[in-house]
């Protein structure tokens, strides 16, 4: 097993949508391993979106290759950039419907009902303008340029990590610095660790006693959990669980 620790420095300003209270998307100050399985390159994202999860599929075939990668925790304290958008295009004319944005921008004729809006393109036949998922307008909360955040990587044969990976909804630029660790194996109990873990994740000879739950999607995480079983003692002083492996089997195919 080589392990290597991966230093990540936010070059620009990073948003996840942790939790969306009203109109205020918030990033919460952690980098989920599904999205840094993909920023890294162990697996590859469909270049098109069909709505589709395609989780199960990429994260087991890391886990028959022997990769597996720890969510990256944020040193020190973390800062935050907040900013509002209004995405409304400039149009001449604009109403607001149920859960959309009205426009007609090639002069169509639009007839409301109630809080419906219906078009009637060229050929005449009345169409519903339905609801879409995109927030017209609300503020965002980044994680700043400068957030540092430390995650490892597991794998079976050496591998060359990249310098720079793109992270988060707008693909903001990370540097990583990378550096393989010498460990040691042993069996202990009631080790507690602070970095962030996946609990899903956890090897099955790996038993956790108590833990700080940090609800996010896709996947719930923990910190400072206290568990016993095997570990790896690093070089850099951290002691991790062994055996960890995304634990997708559950997630629909």
């Amino acid at each position: 097993m080589h392990i290597y620790r991966c230093w990540l420095t936010l070059m620009e300003k990073t948003f996840f949508s942790s939790r969306e209270i009203s109109n205020f998307y918030y990033t919460e100050p952690l980098i989920g391993n599904y999205a840094l399985a993909y920023a890294m390159g162990f697996c590859q994202a469909p270049y098109s979106n069909d709505g589709t999860i395609h989780y199960r599929q990429h994260l087991e075939g890391l886990n028959r290759q022997g990769v597996y990668i720890t969510p990256g925790t944020v040193q020190g304290q973390p800062r935050f950039f907040i900013e509002q958008f209004n995405a409304q295009p400039e149009t001449y004319w604009s109403a607001m419907g149920a859960g959309v944005l009205v426009t007609r921008p090639d002069g169509s004729r639009m007839e409301q009902s109630g809080k419906v809006w219906y078009v009637y393109p060229r050929d005449g036949r009345r169409q519903k303008v339905n609801a879409t998922n995109r927030p017209q307008f609300g503020r965002i909360r980044y994680l700043a340029v400068g957030n540092e955040a430390v995650c490892y990587v597991f794998c079976r044969e050496p591998t060359q990590l990249p310098s720079y990976i793109r992270l988060g909804k707008f693909m903001s630029k990370v540097r990583v610095q990378s550096q393989e660790l010498t460990y040691e194996e042993r069996e202990d109990q009631g080790v507690s660790v602070p970095l962030l873990l996946n609990p899903a994740d956890l090897g099955p000879k790996s038993r956790m006693s108590v833990y700080d739950l940090v609800t996010v999607p896709p996947t719930p995480l923990v910190r400072n959990a206290v568990l016993s079983g095997p570990f790896y003692r690093l070089s850099d002083e951290t002691t991790l669980p062994a055996g960890m492996r995304f634990g997708v089997e559950e997630l629909p195919v």
